[in-house]
């Protein structure tokens, strides 16, 4: 059986003799044929890599120049390695390369050991050379630049002579100390891991942290519940509270109580414990039955939904919203949509890692293209939603040397036991997508940026995020690869509030977030603008704002603190459904 919508959106004009011909069994045919390719192929399209492939090629043949300059750069590298080559053999020699900042495959002491020193300068020299070969490229524009240049690091990380056990010191080494136990242990962990993937089950030590139990554990009720959200209320621990109370809308791609882990961390129990009323949306799980739900569902049945249902439990007050990640842009949306009817029911607005500007996305651009996203719809078409482990291969290839790599050489190779958080196990507890709402968002969102330009339809109207005027708190992450700071930093060029406060924080996409003060080594930078002032580029913020020791959380209740009312007596939690997690939280 076809989808309708997504065999006839190809072809507008479709005529009867298209329908007479078999269209639509051909389009069939096209669709359970790439769906299955896609399963196996993890939803990237080959037509895309040898279309990438063939104009690289083909723009490196036609500039000779540019040829020439890597054959001299060949042989300098060459030179260069070969003129070290002596001086390796002794030791504490100088290396003539050094890894990236954040490449810590070869910290290790033994790598400056001869032959090692040189195996690893070799690599690193290599690296370089193609990094030179995949850019800067006359003709090439700067996507195929950025996606062919990722694909060659990709696979030169692959044989990476870390991840070779013969050429890895440290794997030797610890071989000859334990006789060969940790290849032991190594090829057990594997097996382990091979049964828990083929049951379906959760990766070793997650099961320790439980949503209820050891995590998600600020008390509260479900006080709303339907088909796509539960509505959580947490239970106020102070005697008086401020009059507004704060809505998290996390993003549907993750399990909401990233904002409540582990009692020392939970966001949510800080506000509470500093005189909040905070809510909380726990998306629904979907299944294959949710394949229709859209980008719309997601804003009426949620955002909505649930700010409905706050302003009916107090119904004088104005509410401070919070979104996380694309929660964060689902957010925005409703926000210049009520902006728009004359709905003036927010208080202010947070974003964490959000984006609202997506022409410069990050890695993440690297999958969207025409070509990867039709690829990826039919493999949603096929199954009615994106599953969760297809999506956290995307964002494990983004991150390849530590999540894939570096683990495997620790893991299988070194034999040492893997390690468990709590951060690291909500990661592991995956969410599905439906089929429309994703393909919407991949199409409207990243591929044609309709947001930022003013073209994103609700209710056949444009809206625009101009519109919003309530105060601005933004949150960026320095190694943030889902939404890269400077393009969350773009909000100063849609919004046209009051004050956009932003802060830069240390840490990735969500390691940066759960920032809790007395968290060692964090710390972020943050300033004010406001509508009178001239924009600052993002670089030259960054130089302009001095680094800041510890948590920005601190600051964040500060701000809520200036744009809240005087202190009021508690108003307890009346009705509700069942106790905080809930039900959604569970499903899997």
């Amino acid at each position: 059986m076809t989808d309708k919508k997504l065999t006839t959106n190809r072809v507008p004009n479709l005529s009867k003799q298209d329908v007479e011909t078999g269209y639509f069994s051909v389009t069939a045919l096209d669709n359970v044929f790439k769906a299955n390719m896609a399963k196996l192929t993890g939803g990237i399209s080959p037509a895309g890599l040898l279309s990438l492939y063939f104009t690289w090629v083909s723009h490196l043949a036609l500039s000779p120049g540019k040829q020439a300059s890597l054959a001299e750069k060949m042989c300098r590298k060459a030179f260069r390695l070969s003129k070290s080559s002596p001086s390796m053999m002794q030791k504490d020699s100088l290396p003539c390369i050094d890894p990236l900042p954040q490449d810590k495959r070869f910290s290790d002491p033994s790598w400056q050991q001869w032959p090692y020193n040189y195996i690893y300068q070799n690599f690193l020299l290599t690296q370089q050379w193609w990094h030179n070969a995949t850019t800067d490229i006359d003709g090439l524009s700067k996507a195929d630049e950025r996606s062919i240049s990722f694909i060659a690091r990709q696979m030169l990380d692959r044989y990476s002579p870390s991840n070779i056990p013969l050429l890895n010191p440290e794997v030797i080494q610890k071989t000859k100390n334990e006789g060969g136990a940790n290849l032991i242990s190594g090829f057990k962990n594997y097996l382990e891991d091979m049964d828990r993937h083929l049951a379906g089950e959760l990766p070793a030590g997650a099961s320790h942290y439980v949503p209820g139990e050891s995590v998600a554990i600020t008390e509260g009720k479900v006080v709303f519940r339907n088909h796509l959200i539960e509505l959580i209320q947490y239970t106020p621990v102070t005697d008086k509270v401020y009059p507004e109370p704060i809505l998290f809308v996390p993003a549907w791609i993750m399990k909401y109580y990233i904002l409540d882990l582990s009692a020392h961390n939970s966001m949510v129990k800080y506000l509470v414990e500093n005189g909040h009323t905070v809510f909380m949306i726990s998306w629904l799980n979907p299944t294959t039955q949710d394949r229709d739900l859209d980008m719309e569902s997601y804003r009426e049945e949620g955002v909505m939904a649930a700010i409905d249902e706050v302003s009916t439990i107090f119904p004088q007050q104005k509410i401070h919203a919070a979104g996380y990640c694309l929660g964060g842009t689902l957010l925005s949306i409703a926000a210049a949509t009520m902006a728009r009817e004359g709905d003036n029911r927010l208080k202010s607005m947070t974003h964490f890692a959000t984006q609202v500007d997506f022409s410069e996305a990050g890695e993440l651009m690297i999958f969207t293209n025409e070509s990867e996203v039709s690829y990826l719809e039919k493999m949603m078409w096929d199954q009615g939603v994106l599953d969760g482990s297809q999506m956290a291969g995307a964002f494990q290839i983004l991150h390849s040397n530590d999540l894939i790599w570096s683990r495997m050489v620790h893991h299988y190779l070194l034999g040492e036991p893997e390690s468990m958080n709590d951060l690291m196990a909500w990661n592991t507890d995956l969410t599905r997508m439906p089929y429309k709402m994703h393909s919407q968002y991949l199409r409207k969102l990243f591929l044609n940026n309709e947001l930022a330009s003013g073209q994103y339809l609700v209710k056949n109207k444009p809206i625009a995020i101009r519109d919003i005027h309530v105060p601005i708190f933004s949150v960026g992450t320095e190694k943030d690869h889902v939404a890269p700071w400077r393009s969350v930093y773009k909000l100063h060029l849609q919004s046209d509030s009051e004050a956009v406060t932003f802060v830069l924080t240390s840490g990735g996409h969500n390691a940066g977030i759960v920032s809790e003060p007395g968290h060692k080594h964090r710390h972020y930078r943050i300033s004010t603008e406001y509508d009178s002032d001239c924009y600052t580029d993002p670089d030259s913020w960054m130089v302009e704002n001095e680094i800041r020791e510890g948590s920005w959380w601190p600051q964040w209740k500060e701000w809520l603190k200036e744009h809240s009312g005087e202190l009021v007596k508690v108003q307890p939690i009346g009705k509700s459904i069942c106790d905080a997690p809930g039900v959604y939280i569970h499903q899997k």
